[in-house]
């Protein structure tokens, strides 16, 4: 049988796109909402034998598909857009997570977290979206609206909602009027296959429709375990959980903005039964995710993940080896700056040493000219044979943007080393994050808009 690389990507991705169809098809997906599963059944789909079970025929998915936008925009509060489509630049977000990494301890994550963590994505370049985290200190149904509040006071970036309720849902949807007109935050959620969307899933999905909000819809199989073993089959089987999810979200708002997300699969290690995110098959989930949304024409999404439990070397190869094979890849929506413990925890040290990573690649994507200035042959016959170009003009008005400078690398020498205490990249990486957390907000929201986000958020921390 030949090897994937040796298959033009066309045929791989049709491939793909058939089987998840043919699973569609039979045995169909569950759909754990009446209204919802009444919606799709009124557009063409049929109940299956399961319980609970649609099946989607060809047609109806094709429409759907058609109906979602090929660029979605993620707009901030600044008034800045970044716009994603199957074949831009990727756009790099944080991630969720539950619990803190800091000072050599991990705790769970609090809103003061939030806070802090959101001044410091504010003020790292290679971050464009600000991700909601699970907040130990709020009532779990009121997670999703405390920490929109708080990363809308705290950055002017696009916030990424991590959903916990339809009620949150709800206040989400008011709260995205009350900010800006542009859709500043986006949502999603992910099947909890195999081949199946919650009630809780639907329903957000519901609530959010009819405001222009993006959502990212995700598929998770864990090949071995709630997919096939092989990377081929988990694909076409989290393939077919988010053509259902597009389907479902094209029927209640034509033309919502849509994000394909295969890049959350991941395989079971069969010796500890973790969930692997940071291996080289993850690399390959991330490369398939990439491939379908340009086969479909609309953004895709992946994560760039480690099992590290600290930002150290394991962290720094699996999260380097994902960023570079995920922009390789042509993926649309990158996750996972600041990222440890397959997606458990964040870490203010490992968001700098992902900035780190973020400007490294960008640097080396940016390459290089063969301009006449570039080639500089006028300079260097001006240097001469055995010459300097150090207090050359053309190397002090080019050097700047010829040569990367980073920040929390370091690039001085040894004596100078050894006299700040030999401290390691992690050490002063989280020195670099205590000083951005402790800066202030660059673009605080003003009192009417604090006083309305207030007030929502009483409601829903009110409701029982």
């Amino acid at each position: 049988m030949a090897r994937h690389a040796e298959t033009p990507e066309d045929d791989r991705a049709a491939a793909i796109h058939e089987a998840s169809l043919a699973l569609l098809a039979d045995p169909g997906v569950r759909l754990e909402h009446d209204d919802v599963q009444d919606l799709v059944v009124g557009a063409g789909g049929s109940l299956g034998g399961d319980s609970g079970a649609v099946r989607l025929p060809r047609a109806l998915v094709e429409e759907c598909l058609a109906m979602c936008p090929s660029a979605v925009a993620l707009a901030a509060r600044d008034g800045t857009t970044r716009t994603m489509s199957a074949r831009s630049e990727p756009v790099f977000w944080s991630c969720p997570g539950m619990y803190m990494h800091h000072d050599g301890t991990r705790r769970p994550f609090t809103s003061v977290d939030m806070a802090a963590m959101s001044r410091l994505l504010d003020r790292l370049e290679g971050a464009s979206v600000v991700f909601g985290m699970s907040l130990d200190d709020v009532p779990p149904h009121a997670r999703d609206v405390v920490g929109l509040s708080i990363i809308a006071r705290n950055t002017s970036k696009h916030a990424r909602v991590l959903c916990f309720s339809p009620e949150g849902a709800d206040a989400i949807v008011a709260m995205r009027e009350v900010v800006c007109d542009e859709p500043w935050l986006s949502v999603g959620f992910t099947a909890h296959g195999p081949l199946r969307w919650t009630h809780l899933a639907l329903d957000i999905f519901r609530r959010t429709a009819g405001h222009g909000i993006p959502v990212t819809v995700n598929g998770e199989p864990m090949a071995g375990a709630t997919g096939p073993v092989t990377i081929a089959g988990a694909a076409a089987v989290g393939g077919a959980e988010i053509l259902a999810g597009i389907v479902v979200n094209q029927l209640l708002e034509p033309g919502r903005p849509c994000v394909y997300n295969l890049g959350l699969a991941h395989t079971m290690d069969m010796r500890t039964a973790i969930a692997v995110t940071g291996g080289p098959e993850n690399a390959l989930f991330a490369q398939i995710s990439g491939m379908m949304g340009r086969h479909y024409d609309i953004p895709s999404g992946s994560w760039a993940s480690t099992e590290a439990m600290a930002p150290d070397a394991q962290a720094g190869l699996e999260k380097a080896f994902a960023y570079h094979t995920h922009v390789a890849a042509g993926v649309s929506a990158i996750w996972g700056i600041g990222q440890l413990e397959s997606e458990l925890t964040i870490s203010p040290a490992q968001a700098v040493i992902d900035d780190e990573i973020i400007a490294h690649i960008g640097r080396y994507r940016r390459g290089y000219d063969v301009s006449e200035g570039a080639l500089a042959l006028d300079v260097t016959r001006d240097v001469g044979i055995a010459g300097s170009f150090l207090d050359s003009d053309h190397t002090l008005a080019r050097f700047r943007d010829e040569l990367h400078e980073p920040g929390a690398l370091w690039r001085d020498r040894h004596s100078a080393w050894s006299a700040l205490g030999s401290p390691d990249l992690a050490r002063r990486a989280e020195d670099i994050a205590d000083g951005l957390m402790r800066e202030p907000v660059r673009a605080p929201l003003d009192a009417n808009q604090a006083a309305e986000l207030d007030r929502i958020t009483a409601g829903v921390l009110r409701a029982t």
